[in-house]
């Protein structure tokens, strides 16, 4: 376990191996200023500048985005990035409290914060931001972490199309993938192939054919920067065919593959890269981990649990320190990460994780054109309200989310279960007390290419075997067993959770009405979402409409969380 102490020492360790702390430096001294001049002053620094995004779920426009106020961290990972939430996260990075940054990487005081600072993200509002960042960077590269082509009701209904002409627009270099492979194989194919030949490289150098072990993509691509040899590694999410349908991608295998990583990293050292970058969907915990078993890596740009961190976490290994970021999601954040390159090495760095709000950045004028045409003929769809809210709606956090509660609510009325299961999704936009509920906002929560609903009979000890397998894919202590995500969501049942307990003992005290579960009885249980294939059923989206358009108005939902055991004083819980 590193604590705030050996935090700080690693820091020290970095700067020893020649690593700026400026480059760790508080990100509280943006709010020192006032407006977009003081909030993205981001000076020239160095010879190599990357630019990074990931996660962006397919959001075109601003959106709310509530943080988690539950990120909790287990074993080695208690009290460390990114299991830090509110004021612990504030206090470890730096943090001002009451500032747009404090707003911007924490869920304290979200309402009226948002009522203040606005939206964030949305592609036209980024795209300024890039152009102006890159102004003062030449031969800056534009790196996308994937989970781009998923996540709303357009990106759904143009196949990604939307998404892909987007990040074109948006001068995208590099990016790597996850939900992108929930279109398809053939369809991930026809887009590299096509649309990015040229252009942008798709790069996963641990996807490889089932049969002979060829690789499907390119795993790195070399690019010379301001005269400095780089190479960019791609590596996709590791566990695509468990967390997601099989049968989507058969004929590709995926894993960590940290041996086959490290003989590529030592492949571009060899040809001359000055610096190597991994830029990674495997999840913030698994890139700690894999830092400190692959040598050769400067920084791992990371993706897919949605994490975001102010400043890089410098990891020691054999070989030196490899510096692992986290860029959050939802295009709420660009990372921007500066290398002085010396004498065939990595100097110094300095890094920023920008918020990209929307009120303090013009729309850039093209990319909106853009995002109206892809809009134009869905409008009236995408905007018509199915309800009103009068609470707070969201999805982040390990147990449960408001927005979630609401769709195990309608799943359990509408299909008359007893209990209801709802995926642990972190993608998903919020929205506040008074906000009309549209059909835009539905599918930003359920926009996946399986999502049939389906009633099971279960019997009580099946139930459990579901949420302990869960449970140890988030709180397993060893990060390469854990596959990102947040537990399942459950309605109806009560139980309680020891995150700390070994593999089959942290559930216990389940309970329907106040009465235990019976393990050999069977319980009614609705759910969406299934991977396995064949399955049918109603959308999920078509179900939770008819329960929201019957009400007109949804009151505050009562959040239905586990009883936690062991997690007192965790700060990755407020």
């Amino acid at each position: 376990m590193m604590d705030r102490r050996e935090f700080l020492q690693v820091l020290a360790t970095a700067s020893a191996a020649g690593l700026s702390l400026q480059g760790c430096a508080s990100t509280g001294g943006a709010a020192a200023g006032s407006g977009a001049d003081a909030m993205y002053d981001v000076p020239r620094f160095g010879n190599v500048s990357l630019l990074h995004f990931t996660d962006c779920h397919a959001q075109l426009l601003p959106v709310y985005f509530r943080e988690p106020s539950v990120n909790l961290g287990v074993a080695g990972a208690r009290g460390r990035p990114p299991h830090l939430v509110g004021e612990h996260l504030l206090k470890a990075f730096g943090v001002r409290s009451g500032t747009p940054e404090a707003h911007a990487f924490t869920f304290l005081d979200f309402e009226a914060a948002a009522r203040t600072y606005g939206k964030v993200g949305g592609f036209a509002h980024l795209a300024t931001l890039v152009k102006r960042v890159k102004a003062s960077r030449p031969g800056a590269l534009l790196l996308d972490g994937g989970d781009t082509w998923q996540g709303s009701a357009t990106a759904l209904w143009s196949k990604g199309q939307d998404m892909v002409d987007a990040c074109k627009l948006l001068g995208v270099d590099v990016m790597t993938g996850h939900w992108e492979f929930t279109l398809g194989a053939r369809r991930v194919e026809e887009i590299v192939a096509n649309d990015f030949k040229g252009r942008v490289d798709f790069l996963a150098q641990n996807v490889r054919t089932t049969d002979f072990e060829d690789p499907v993509f390119a795993s790195h691509t070399m690019r010379s920067i301001n005269g400095v040899p780089v190479a960019i590694i791609g590596q996709a999410f590791p566990y695509t065919p468990i967390a997601n349908p099989r049968y989507m991608v058969p004929d590709w295998s995926f894993g960590i593959q940290d041996e086959r990583l490290q003989k590529v990293v030592d492949e571009v050292r060899g040809r001359g890269a000055q610096v190597v970058v991994l830029l990674s969907h495997n999840g913030m915990d698994v890139d700690l981990k894999l830092a400190t078993r692959v040598t050769g890596i400067d920084a791992i740009l990371g993706g897919h649990t949605h994490d975001g961190v102010p400043q890089p976490v410098p990891i020691r290994n054999a070989g030196g320190v490899t510096l692992v970021t986290n860029a959050g999601s939802n295009t709420k954040f660009l990372g921007v990460l500066d290398f002085d390159v010396r004498g065939g090495k990595v100097a110094e760095f300095r890094y920023r994780l920008l918020p990209v709000f929307s009120n303090l950045l013009p729309a850039d004028p093209e990319m909106q054109a853009l995002i109206e045409r892809v809009r134009a003929p869905h409008r009236a769809r995408l905007e018509e309200p199915l309800a009103v809210t009068e609470a707070l709606l969201y999805r982040r956090g390990n147990f449960n989310g408001t927005f979630d509660q609401l769709i195990l609510d309608a799943l359990m009325e509408v299909k008359g279960a007893q209990i209801a299961f709802s995926p642990g999704f972190r993608w998903g936009t919020s929205l506040l007390p008074g906000q009309a509920i549209t059909r835009e906002h539905l599918m930003d929560q359920t926009a996946i290419t399986y999502p049939f609903t389906t009633v099971n009979d279960f019997s009580g000890e099946m139930i459990k075997t579901i949420l302990e397998d869960v449970a140890d894919n988030l709180f397993n202590p060893d990060p390469y067993y854990q596959q990102g995500g947040d537990m399942v969501r459950v309605g109806g049942l009560t139980y309680a959770c020891d995150p700390n307990a070994p593999m089959g003992r942290r559930i216990s005290d389940m309970r329907l009405d106040g009465k235990p579960i019976d393990a050999t009885r069977t319980y009614r249980v609705a759910g969406w979402a299934p991977v396995a294939e064949g399955a049918s059923g109603e959308p999920i989206w078509e179900v939770v409409e008819r329960w929201l358009t019957a009400r007109g108005t949804v009151a505050p939902r009562r959040l239905n969380v586990p009883r936690l055991i062991g997690m007192k004083d965790n700060p990755g819980m407020a």
